[in-house]
C-alpha cells in the first residue's frame, strides 16, 4: 500500500486539492455518532468497550476515550498490544487465548500492572482452551479473569450446550490460574435470510441470560465484582441491553456492548441493521460520516461509465459502493438517478448510468461504502473533513 495514500494537509479542499480517489471521514457526522452512542449508554445504566479492529486507529480509539468508553475492545493479541502501548487501561479480548507467545505477555505485562482501574479479559469456551491458558500462566502473578463464550450452532467460536458451558465454568472454578468474571456472546453473525432481525436471535440472548443466572447460582462467578456481561455489534445492541441488561438479572451485573462501527456508520450493512436506521427507531440517528470522491475516467459505451476507484480503495464483502450524487462548480453534491456500481476491478469501477445522462470524463463523484470494517483496511491515512470538504486533520490506521 502506498504510504502517501490518503494523505492531505490541513486546510486543503478534499474536491479539488487532494489525489483521488479519497475516501474521507465527516467531522460533524464522527463526533454525532461517538456522543449518540455515549449518551444512550449512560442512560440505559450500561458499559461501552467500542471494539478497535473498527478502525485500527489510535486518534479514533482516544476519540471512543474522551467520550467515556469504560475499556476498548481487541480481536488478537497483536491489537491487544497496540492498545496497551496506547495506555489504555481495560482490554477486553473478545476472543480466546490460545497462542503460547501471547499468554506469556500477558502474564508477564498485563497481569503485572497495578489492578486498580486496569483490567484485562479474554475468552474461554473448552476445557481444552482453559488449559492452554493455565500452562502459560503457570508462573503469573495473579489469576487471569476469563469470560465464558455462549455461542449458538452454526456460528464462530463459544459452548453450544448448556451442558457445555456449565463443564467449562465448572473447570475454571477450580483453577488456581484463572478466574470465571462473566459471560459474552456475539449476535453481530447470525443469519437473517433477508429479514431484519435474525430469527434466533431472542433465543439466543435468552439462553446467554440463562447461563449467567446458572452460573450465579452455582456460585461459579468470581464473588469479588459484579460479572462482565457482554455482548452487542452495532446492528442488534439495544436487543442486547434489554435481553442482558442490568434489569433483565435480580443480582448486580455489569452489561458491556462492543459496538464500533457506529462510530462512523454507513451506506450498507448498518444503514439496514441499525436501530438507528434502517430498522425505523425513533431517535438519535446516526450518520454516514464516511464518502468516497473518485472521479469519472471514461464513457466508452452509452450505459457504461469507469470510475477511478476500485476494491483496493472500498470494501466489498457486503455490498458494493453506492452512488450518492456528483459535484459540479457550484459545489452542491447533485443526484444521479439510476446509476449503479456493479463490479469492481483492483482501481476501476464499472457504473451502469441511463444513456441520457450528461457524465463526462473528469466529473467527481461521491459514494457511501458498506461496512466501516473494510474501508479503515484500504487506507492508512483518511482525511478529516468539515461540511465543506475542508481537511481538518487526519486519522491513520496504525494500531
Amino acid at each position: 500500500m502506498s504510504s502517501s495514500k490518503g494523505l492531505a494537509a490541513v486546510g486543503d479542499d478534499a474536491l479539488q486539492d487532494i489525489d483521488h480517489p479519497a475516501l474521507v471521514l465527516h467531522e460533524d457526522a464522527l463526533e454525532s455518532n461517538l456522543a449518540v452512542m455515549a449518551d444512550y449508554c449512560a442512560g440505559a445504566g450500561i458499559l461501552h468497550a467500542p471494539h478497535a479492529k473498527t478502525s485500527l486507529s489510535p486518534q479514533i480509539i482516544e476519540r471512543h476515550v474522551q467520550h467515556g468508553a469504560w475499556a476498548m475492545t481487541a480481536a488478537t493479541p497483536a491489537q491487544v498490544r497496540g492498545l496497551h502501548r496506547l495506555d489504555i487501561r481495560r482490554i477486553l479480548l473478545a476472543n480466546v487465548l490460545v497462542d503460547d507467545a501471547a499468554i506469556r505477555w500477558v502474564a508477564d505485562d498485563l497481569l503485572t500492572r497495578p489492578e486498580t482501574d486496569a483490567g484485562f479479559w479474554c475468552y474461554v469456551d473448552s476445557i481444552a482452551g482453559a488449559e492452554a491458558l493455565e500452562r502459560g500462566l503457570s508462573a503469573a502473578s495473579r489469576p487471569l479473569p476469563v469470560l465464558l463464550e455462549v455461542g449458538y450452532l452454526g456460528g464462530r467460536t463459544g459452548t453450544r450446550t448448556t451442558a457445555e458451558s456449565l463443564r467449562v465454568a465448572e473447570h475454571v472454578a477450580r483453577s488456581g490460574h484463572l478466574h470465571l468474571a462473566g459471560v459474552a456472546a456475539y449476535e453481530g453473525l447470525m443469519p437473517t435470510d433477508g429479514n431484519a432481525l435474525p430469527a434466533g436471535i431472542d433465543a439466543y440472548l435468552a439462553d446467554v441470560a440463562g447461563t449467567v443466572r446458572l452460573l450465579q447460582d452455582r456460585g461459579l462467578l468470581d464473588p469479588a465484582e459484579p460479572p462482565i456481561v457482554t455482548a452487542g455489534g452495532s446492528s442488534y445492541f439495544d436487543l442486547v441491553a434489554d435481553a442482558l441488561g442490568p434489569a433483565a438479572f435480580d443480582f448486580p451485573v455489569r452489561t458491556v456492548i462492543r459496538s464500533g462501527c457506529y462510530a462512523t456508520h454507513d451506506h450498507g450493512t448498518y444503514r439496514r441493521t441499525s436501530p438507528w436506521d434502517g430498522r425505523g427507531l425513533d431517535a438519535p440517528r446516526l450518520r454516514p460520516a464516511f464518502e468516497l470522491l473518485a472521479t469519472v475516467w471514461s464513457r466508452p459505451e452509452p450505459n457504461r461509465v469507469i470510475a477511478g476507484f476500485g476494491r483496493r480503495d472500498v470494501p466489498i464483502d457486503d455490498q458494493l459502493p453506492v452512488v450518492l450524487g456528483r459535484y459540479g462548480p457550484t459545489r452542491q453534491l447533485e443526484p444521479l438517478d439510476g446509476v449503479t456500481v456493479d463490479k469492481l476491478n483492483d482501481q476501476h469501477a464499472f457504473l451502469t448510468v441511463p444513456e441520457a445522462l450528461d457524465i463526462a470524463p473528469g466529473q467527481l463523484l461521491s459514494l457511501g461504502i458498506s461496512h466501516p470494517c473494510g474501508a479503515f483496511d484500504r487506507w492508512p491515512s483518511i482525511a478529516l473533513v468539515d461540511d465543506d470538504h475542508r481537511v481538518l486533520g487526519s486519522v491513520t490506521t496504525d494500531l
